[in-house]
This record gives structure tokens, C-alpha cells and sequence, in this order.
């Protein structure tokens, strides 16, 4: 099922049980910021990115070494290089995904990204040494930038696609299909919102962070709060412009978010989270968030 009709959406997701495959990644990956600075294409449809004077690339890249190694103590994972030629690759998640025995390659809406998309190294990476089938988005002319666009839930294999610049409704029905989910809901991003990663968290199947401005439906909402209360925090502004819906259960009991997210979670927020067993871990990235994203972003999973 893919739809825009949230009552059919939640009546079937209902019925769909927690094992459609594991609720967290096997590994992580990652692609350095080398060449970090303001890519003026992704600038004209990202709110959230800084001028360009706020890029500090040496800053970046220590703190992206911060996060590889903090990441490390929780699951093995790998980063790439980066390219001065792709100012944004630090945000890998929008560009390449993985499900069982697949990796997914994304069609991105502006050409500095879709550079992005023919990483020869990247892509042997999960076809010669993964072994893993390539599903190629990248060359048919619909937005489709995966996990940013798309949030999943792995457990249930469940997907939720905020309709933007950045993906239209073809483009969420390739990725459904190329992700193999059992259901899918569409809606429309507030205006102004690029990315449902920005404004939707699910955590490990079981909890869900929500930041009710990014979206232009409120039965939306209402909705994803249905199916995973009582685990389910509405964020205010504050922690929306902060990121905090920009996080990630990278396993099933940690909630990883940036640590100017961690500083702005209300009590209730700390409290849904606790409650549904997460513990919130944090990782400087303020040089890297200058580029419109935070950690969630940072973060290709391996499945």
C-alpha cells in the first residue's frame, strides 16, 4: 500500500507486526567533509543552511571524526572520503540507502548532488564487496532522496514520505518499491520544510519524534502519533530548529542527536524518550549543521 488517505494508512499499518526485518543497522557509513562549504543549489530550497561565512571546514572535520568514533562504539562503521567537487556528500543518507541485499541509489533534485550518485567507490562498496543488487534511481527524472524524504520503519516496514522539491509522489512510489516496504503515507511538507528527516524521527520501530509545524497535514500527524503512542513526542520550535527530529536509533536502546538537539529536548521530550527505553547520546556537529543537517543526515545505515 502507498497512499495519501491516513485513515486506510493506519488501519492497515496496524496490522503489519514488528518483523519485517531488523529495527536497527548491522553497520554505518559515512563520507568525510572534505570540501565543506555552501553548495548555493541545495541553498535556494534549505531554510536551514548558514552563509557562507559560517562554513568552517576544519572545524567540520573534527567533529565528523568525533561522531565516526562515537558511532564506532556502537555498531562498525565505515567513512569515505569526500570530494571537494560535492560540497553536500557529508549527508550520505539522501544519496545511497540499503534494505536486505539491496542498495538503493537516489535521483537528487539539484546536479551538485547527483554527483554524488556515481561514486564508483560507493557503489562497489555494496555491489563487489557487499554483494548487495544495485536498484539505480538516480537516472529517471524524479526527486527521490531517500532516507531524507523517506523515514522508515524497519521493524514494520513501514514508510512515511514528506512530498517536496526534494521527492514527489513518483518518486515515493520508486522508493517504496525499491525499499520493498509493506506500506507507505504520503503527505505534503509545511512549505519551506525540504526533508522528513528534519521533522520526523522514528526510533527502532518504537518511538517517534515529530515536529508538527514541518507538516502541511495535520491528520498526518495525528496519525504517525496514533501508531506509535504512547512513545510519541510533539516538538515545539524550539527543538524543531534545533534537529532534534534529525536523530537516530542506531541500536535499539540508544537515541543518537546532535548536541545543540540534546540541549534544546523539553522534559517531555526526555521523558517519551526514557520511556520507551531510549538512553540520548550526543555529538558536537555545529560546524556541520551550517550545511543544513545534523546527524541523522550524517548517517548511511547498513542493512
Amino acid at each position: 500500500m502507498i497512499t495519501r488517505d491516513t485513515g486506510a494508512f493506519l488501519a492497515h499499518a496496524r496490522t503489519c507486526a514488528p518483523d519485517f526485518g531488523p529495527p536497527t543497522a548491522r553497520a554505518a557509513f559515512l563520507v568525510a567533509p572534505d570540501g565543506f562549504r555552501l553548495a548555493t543549489q541545495s541553498a535556494l530550497d534549505n531554510r536551514y543552511m548558514a552563509d557562507a561565512a559560517a562554513f568552517d571546514a576544519q572545524h567540520a572535520s573534527m567533529q565528523h571524526r568525533a561522531l565516526h568514533a562515537a558511532f564506532a562504539q556502537s555498531l562498525p562503521t565505515v567513512c569515505f572520503a569526500g570530494n571537494p567537487e560535492t560540497p553536500d556528500a557529508v549527508f550520505p543518507n539522501n544519496v545511497f540507502g540499503t534494505a536486505a541485499g539491496r542498495v538503493v541509489i537516489g535521483r537528487m533534485r539539484h546536479e551538485v548532488r547527483r554527483r554524488e550518485a556515481a561514486r564508483t567507490d560507493i557503489r562497489a562498496f555494496f555491489t563487489d564487496v557487499l554483494g548487495y543488487e544495485a536498484v539505480d534511481l538516480s537516472t529517471q527524472p524524479h526527486a527521490c532522496e531517500l532516507t531524507g524524504a523517506l523515514v522508515i520503519d524497519r521493524a514494520r516496514g513501514l514508510g512515511f514520505a514528506g512530498l517536496s522539491e526534494r521527492c514527489d509522489e513518483a518518486g515515493a512510489r520508486l522508493m517504496h518499491e525499491a525499499f520493498g516496504l509493506r506500506a507507505t503515507l504520503m503527505f505534503d511538507l509545511a512549505p519551506g520544510e525540504y526533508h522528513t528527516n528534519v521533522v520526523l524521527a522514528v526510533l527502532a520501530g518504537r518511538a517517534a519524534l515529530i515536529a508538527p509545524a514541518g507538516f502541511a497535514d495535520a491528520t498526518a500527524v495525528d496519525a504517525i502519533e496514533a501508531l506509535y503512542a504512547p512513545h510519541v513526542a510533539r516538538l515545539g520550535a524550539r527543538e524543531h530548529a534545533a534537529f532534534v527530529a534529525n536523530s537516530i536509533a542506531l541500536d535499539p536502546h540508544s537515541a543518537w542527536m546532535s548536541a545543540a538537539a540534546a540541549a534544546a529536548l523539553e522534559p517531555a521530550t526526555r521523558d517519551v524518550l526514557a520511556g520507551a527505553g531510549f538512553t540520548v547520546r550526543e555529538v558536537d556537529l555545529s560546524a556541520i549543521e551550517a550545511a543544513g543537517g545534523s546527524l541523522r543526515c550524517c548517517v548511511g545505515e547498513v542493512f
